[in-house]
């Protein structure tokens, strides 16, 4: 299946595997109550690790690609160095962003995506309830991955023209995904399984393509509107 990333939809291939991923409204359901897939957004974009390992990774790419590979023969990764990746497993922190990333994958997958992502299992030792066993995925690519696919499933990315009247500055506890069903059905005339389907990001230029007439100001041409009035209203201040 050829994946749109446009509307967030991505595959990823682990030898002779592959996985698809697409952030639909019931994919989103999938990750929780509406309370806890805003809970999952802010532990995945909130977290101190998630900078770090990306970070990490962008200046370790700057090594040589033969110097890499010998250090993953002793270090196991050439993504960055195992001791550097242990380190930042340990914080509380990216273990909240590491979860969130393992069960956005899991809800957005048309498959069994534990061979990609790990899996947390019970600890045997008894210091720690859980381990986590890693898959073929880097984790900083699981938690990049993660956060593009709930962006463009509860969010939307899509480039279109938004009211300044629209815009809203207040923050929501949750993310009613049934609602945005609904609304898809009664303004799009789609069944709920269709419904279901569509990433938020698809559903706004769907909505921008059936309302293309929208009146109003967005705020970017509001601002610039209002520049363009108080610099004639300078220019002829000077004149006189």
């Amino acid at each position: 299946m050829t994946p749109w990333k446009e509307i967030g939809e991505c595959l990823i291939s682990s030898g002779a595997e592959e996985y698809f991923f697409r952030p639909s409204f019931t994919a989103m359901s999938r990750i929780g109550t509406p309370e806890e897939i805003v809970e999952i957004f802010y532990a995945l974009h909130n977290d101190e690790a998630t900078p770090r390992l990306k970070a990490l990774a962008e200046n370790y790419q700057a090594i040589p690609e033969h110097q890499r590979r010998f250090y993953a023969v002793y270090s196991g990764s050439d993504i960055a160095p195992a001791f550097a990746l242990k380190w930042l497993l340990s914080s509380t922190c990216s273990k909240a962003a590491i979860s969130a990333a393992m069960i956005v994958l899991a809800a957005c997958c048309d498959r069994d995506a534990t061979p990609l992502t790990g899996e947390l299992v019970p600890g045997k030792t008894g210091r720690r309830a859980f381990v986590y066993r890693s898959g073929s995925m880097p984790v900083s690519d699981m938690v990049l991955i993660a956060q593009s696919l709930i962006q463009h499933g509860i969010i939307g990315k899509a480039k279109v023209r938004k009211l300044q009247r629209h815009e809203g500055r207040s923050t929501l506890s949750e993310f009613n995904a049934f609602e945005y069903i609904s609304a898809a059905r009664s303004h799009l005339g789609m069944n709920r399984e269709e419904a279901g389907q569509l990433t938020m990001t698809e559903f706004q230029m769907m909505l921008a393509a059936k309302f293309p007439e929208q009146k109003g100001f967005t705020r970017e041409e509001y601002d610039q509107v209002a520049e363009e009035f108080i610099a004639r209203k300078a220019r002829r201040m000077q004149k006189g």
